[in-house]
């Protein structure tokens, strides 16, 4: 394959998204992805180019949120006081810092950069991991996310005439956002692959939020239980995953690749391993060719190892847009400047040994089974 990929960098000239030092969401984990790809050489300048991201526009973020929220954002952004509560903001997960309107915005606008070189063919893959800010609602703040980025991108390429999109969300956490704002939206297929509402945030993503109106059954949710493991996840995501994707056939395919989901993520208690980024992420390039014309955005998301994961997980996803196999042996230069930033324990290599698990997991399937029964019955598969 010979294919043209971007990587959409959030920028130099932006302020940090940054919910200050003892947040979870460190912005090292974007800054060290990017570091650990130059570090491979997957950047050539001619077939995988680096671009710029910019900043989106009100009026793309009001494809997605209310006047009222972008207005709250910006004002409580800038010291001034209101009732900024009622939008999600305050101690804990989401806490005001300094200009997070612009921030946000540009973690927007770097999607929607990736969602135009797509869409404009200047590129078959584009990645942007500072994007997948994906438990933002409309006018609600939630989950370490202003700006619903990977929503706004799609309903940019809805507003630009694509006809279909499938958005497949493999975060720990269920990609409730998008869900939410395309309830209704038979035109947007969206997949979650997500650890149990019954045992972690935000509580939602069971398989009977499938939709509504002439949406139903465009909407689709594997809850897999704790502890679920590189080979039943693979499972799951390979049952449910490309027969529904293949069957929608859409424009563009839009991938959210939240790494929490790693066995040593503090948050959450899956047990998946860096091996299964790399198949998931060959099994998304295999099916963006066979669906959507190789057209594939992908974003960023979760992940809180941000040096001795999140930068591996991401490169190893980049890796596959670009058709490049990479040497295991992460080169010394990169481990040099993750342990500058102050990283602990920083890995040697890109794959790491399996969690150990039993060869079935009979909750898993029945979480699949449930899915088909209930989606492909309503998708006539």
């Amino acid at each position: 394959m010979s294919e043209s990929v971007e990587l959409v960098w959030y920028g130099d000239d932006a302020p940090w998204y940054d919910h200050g030092p003892q947040h979870p969401l460190r912005p090292a984990r974007v800054t060290l992805t990017r570091e650990l790809i130059h570090a491979y050489g997957l950047i050539d300048g001619k077939r995988v180019l680096e671009t710029p991201a910019r900043d989106a526009t009100d009026d793309e973020l009001l494809l997605v949120h209310t006047e009222r929220y972008v207005e709250a954002t910006k004002r409580a952004g800038h010291g001034e006081r209101g009732p900024w509560s009622e939008f999600g903001y305050g101690p804990g997960d989401n806490p005001i810092f300094p200009q997070m309107h612009e921030a946000s915005a540009r973690v927007a606008g770097a999607s929607v950069a990736a969602a135009d070189a797509v869409w404009s063919g200047r590129a078959d893959h584009a990645f942007n991991p500072a994007g997948g800010l994906h438990h933002a609602m409309p006018e609600r703040a939630s989950g370490f996310c202003v700006y619903d980025d990977p929503a706004i991108a799609i309903r940019w390429l809805l507003a630009k005439g694509a006809e279909r999109i499938a958005y497949v969300d493999v975060d720990v956490h269920h990609g409730d956002g998008p869900q939410a704002i395309f309830y209704d939206e038979p035109r947007v297929l969206t997949i979650s692959l997500h650890q149990s509402g019954r045992t972690l945030f935000p509580g939602t993503g069971f398989v009977d939020e499938y939709g509504s109106g002439d949406a139903r059954g465009t909407k689709v949710n594997v809850p897999v239980p704790p502890y679920t493991d590189d080979r039943a996840w693979l499972r799951a995501f390979r049952r449910i995953v490309p027969p529904l994707v293949e069957a929608w056939q859409p424009d563009v395919l839009v991938t959210q690749l939240g790494c929490d989901t790693h066995h040593t993520d503090p948050l959450a208690m899956l047990q998946l391993t860096t091996a299964a980024y790399r198949e998931a992420a060959a099994e998304l390039h295999a099916l963006a060719h066979r669906s959507a014309g190789g057209r594939w955005l992908a974003t960023g998301g979760g992940g809180y190892q941000w040096a001795r994961v999140v930068p591996r997980a991401w490169t190893i996803a980049f890796a596959e847009m670009c058709d490049r196999e990479l040497p295991d042996e992460i080169p010394q230069s990169w481990r040099e400047a993750a342990a500058t930033e102050g990283a602990p324990d920083v890995p040697r290599t890109l794959s790491e040994p399996a969690v150990p698990g039993p060869n079935s997991n009979p909750a898993v399937d029945a979480a699949v089974e449930d899915v088909e029964r209930t989606i492909f019955g309503l998708r006539g598969l």
